[in-house]
């Protein structure tokens, strides 16, 4: 999705929240909470507009693939020599 089609997108979002929020203050009438969500849904369409367009070179993040960890256990050889955090070393004796 390009940049044009996902301003869009949230465009519409907003005028569909904008329009959610005054059937509710049709129910709640003119509270603060309602006067909290206008205002928020108001705030949301501002700065929308004053978004403007990207910056130059600055593309998409790229997509970061899964890690996958096998479940096997790992070789004991590579804990050799290794403390055990918060015990200590094994020819020690915590306090």
């Amino acid at each position: 999705m390009g940049v044009h089609e996902s301003r869009a997108a949230v465009a519409e979002a907003v005028s569909a929240l904008d329009a959610a929020v005054a059937t509710l203050r049709l129910h709640y009438g003119d509270t603060l909470g309602v006067r909290r969500l206008v205002s928020d849904v108001a705030r949301l369409g501002d700065d929308l507009d004053e978004l403007g367009d990207p910056q130059p070179g600055h593309g998409p993040y790229p997509v970061r693939q899964l890690e996958v960890v096998p479940d096997e256990p790992y070789d004991p050889s590579m804990w050799a020599g290794a403390e055990d955090e918060g015990l200590g070393a094994p020819d020690r004796r915590a306090p």
